[in-house]
C-alpha cells in the first residue's frame, strides 16, 4: 500500500493542469486528473505525482503507478502514465515539494511564557513561541518566526520572514537576513577557539566580533558557528549549510556556497561563491578558496585552491587486507623516492661519463 507524503483527511488536491502550470512543464494526459501527494517511483499510487531524475531509478518508470510523473523528454516514449516533460524534473519536484507541504500553523503573537526584555522591539505580526528568551535591544522583523525554546541574546537582529525552529541559539550581537530557516539545535556566535599560549598556560582571547548572514540562508540541526575575534564571521547571500557542521571564527562562506554534513572549516578561511563542500570534508585555516570549488567527501584541505574545479584526497574504501598492505608501502614512499633520485643522478653521471 502506497502512502503519499500528505495522506491525512487535511489532504491538499491538485489537478495535473494546475501542477503542469506552476512548474512549467508539458503535460500528455488528462489535465483533470486529481493529485493528492508526491512520492517515489516505486512507492506511488494513482493519486500521487513521481519524477525521475537519476538514470539508476529508470528501471522504476515502467511498473510506476503513479498519476504522472515529471520526466525529461527523452525518456517520455519510457512513460506508462501521464507525463509532465521537462528539461529540469528535479528542480520541477524541487518547486512542487512547496504547493504539498503542510507545516503546521504559527500563532501570531508573543507566548504567554515568553520571556521578552522590554527594550526588545518585536513585529506585530512575529511569532514568538512558548519559552523562548529574548535579550535586551534585540530587533525582531515582520513575519519572522521564533520556535519553542529558542534564546536570542542581547542585541541581536533577525531579518524579514526568517525562521528559527525549536531550541536555537543566538548568541549576542548577532544579525541574521531575511528569510533565514535555522534548525533545532544550532548555535550561532559562541566564542571561537582563541587562544594564546603563556608560562602559566593557555590565556583566552575575547571574541569581540560577531556572526552575519546574508538573505536566504539555511542552517542544518546541530550546526555551529562561531563569532570573530575582531570583524564578524560572515555567511552570504543563499548558502546553504547541512547538519552537523562547524563553522569557526571569522570564516566567510560565499554567495549560493553549499556544505554538507559533518564538515570542519578552521578559522579565518574564505570560501567562495557557488562552491561545494562534501560531507566530512575538514578544511585548514586562513585558507582562500576560489568560486565555483568543489571539495570531495572526506577531503583534507590543507592549502589554498586558487582555481575552479573538483578537489579531492584521501583514497577509497578497499577490502581490509589490501588496505593493510597499501599502508605499507605509502609508508615507504620516501625511502622509495630517495631511491629513485639516486638512480636518476647514478644515471645522468654515467651519461656525462
Amino acid at each position: 500500500m502506497s502512502v503519499s507524503i500528505n495522506s491525512n483527511p487535511m489532504a491538499i488536491t491538485f489537478t495535473l493542469g494546475e501542477i503542469a502550470a506552476a512548474v512549467d512543464a508539458r503535460l500528455i494526459g488528462d489535465p483533470a486528473t486529481p493529485v493528492t501527494g508526491l512520492q517515489t517511483l516505486a512507492a506511488a499510487g494513482g493519486s500521487d505525482v513521481s519524477f525521475l531524475a537519476n538514470k539508476r531509478y529508470r528501471a522504476e518508470l515502467a511498473t510506476t503507478a503513479a498519476a504522472a510523473v515529471l520526466i525529461e523528454p527523452a525518456f517520455v516514449d519510457e512513460c506508462p502514465v501521464a507525463a509532465l516533460v521537462t528539461d529540469t524534473p528535479y528542480l520541477a519536484y524541487a518547486r512542487l515539494t512547496h504547493r504539498f507541504e503542510q507545516r503546521p500553523a504559527v500563532a501570531k503573537g508573543v507566548h504567554p511564557t515568553a520571556t521578552v526584555d522590554p527594550s526588545a522591539e518585536v513585529a506585530a505580526d512575529a511569532s514568538i513561541g512558548p519559552g523562548v528568551v529574548i535579550g535586551a535591544g534585540v530587533s525582531i522583523a515582520a513575519g519572522v518566526e521564533i520556535g519553542p525554546g529558542c534564546v536570542i541574546g542581547d542585541h541581536s537582529v533577525i531579518g524579514e520572514q526568517t525562521r528559527l525552529a525549536a531550541r536555537v541559539t543566538l548568541y549576542h550581537a548577532i544579525t541574521l537576513g531575511r528569510r533565514n530557516l535555522i534548525h533545532s539545535g544550532v548555535v550561532i556566535g559562541a566564542d571561537g577557539f582563541g587562544f594564546a599560549p603563556s608560562p602559566e598556560g593557555w590565556q583566552k582571547i575575547a571574541q569581540l566580533g560577531g556572526v552575519v548572514t546574508g538573505d536566504d540562508v539555511e542552517i542544518g540541526a546541530n550546526t555551529t558557528i562561531d563569532r570573530g575575534a575582531l570583524e564578524p564571521t560572515r555567511i552570504g547571500n543563499g548558502v546553504k549549510i547541512d547538519n552537523q557542521v562547524q563553522i569557526a571564527h571569522n570564516c566567510e562562506i560565499g554567495d549560493n556556497s553549499a556544505i554538507a554534513g559533518c564538515a570542519g572549516i578552521a578559522g579565518s578561511t574564505k570560501i567562495g561563491q557557488r562552491c561545494t563542500i562534501a560531507g566530512a570534508a575538514g578544511i585548514a585555516g586562513h585558507l582562500e578558496i576560489a568560486d565555483d570549488v568543489h571539495v570531495s567527501g572526506m577531503a583534507m584541505v590543507t592549502n589554498s585552491l586558487n582555481e575552479k574545479g573538483i578537489y579531492s584526497s584521501g583514497t577509497g574504501i578497499l577490502p581490509y587486507q589490501q588496505w593493510k598492505r597499501n599502508v605499507v608501502r605509502f609508508r615507504q614512499l620516501d625511502k622509495l623516492a630517495g631511491r629513485v633520485a639516486a638512480l636518476e643522478a647514478s644515471a645522468e653521471k654515467k651519461q656525462k661519463g
